[in-house]
């Protein structure tokens, strides 16, 4: 696993009405502080990515759909530099990603419907000043093939 990344098995509480799923919390042993919320949706079959925050922590939760996120640890320094990893996230996987500054990532839509991310990153999105980086997501310095494995 990435240096700095975690993974928080969500609990889903069903009854007769629905369900309720607890995404994040203040007491979670991983929390920093609260910058926003939003939600970002990847329609099938689209890749997302790459891009990394030099401040940011992001908690990726899929609440829709099912996503595959890849993250690249290519932080100087690391222990894990040069490391990918890959999650499978969303309905069928309910699970919140941290993902910590200098880690790039990317997502793409699996599956037939859209997938719906909550983020609740620790900044604040700033429009003048973004605190965003984006790198190509088919770019040769990163060890990762976005297409389907079959098999």
């Amino acid at each position: 696993m990435i240096d700095g990344v975690k993974i928080k098995k969500l609990k889903v509480i069903p009854d007769e009405r629905g369900f309720l799923m607890e995404m994040m919390r203040d007491d979670d042993e991983f929390f920093q502080k609260f910058g926003q919320v939003y939600l970002s949706v990847v329609y099938p079959g689209v890749v997302k990515g790459w891009h990394w925050h030099q401040k940011q922590t992001d908690h990726f939760v899929f609440v829709k759909g099912m996503a595959k996120v890849a993250l690249f640890d290519r932080r100087e320094g690391s222990r894990t530099n040069g490391e990918v990893n890959e999650f499978f996230m969303g309905e069928q996987n309910p699970i919140l990603l941290v993902i910590p500054p200098g880690v790039l990532h990317g997502m793409k839509g699996i599956g037939v419907e859209p997938a719906y991310l909550v983020n609740t990153p620790t900044e604040h999105y700033v429009y003048d000043q973004p605190d965003e980086f984006r790198v190509d997501p088919q770019s040769k310095e990163i060890p990762y093939d976005w297409s389907r494995k079959d098999g």
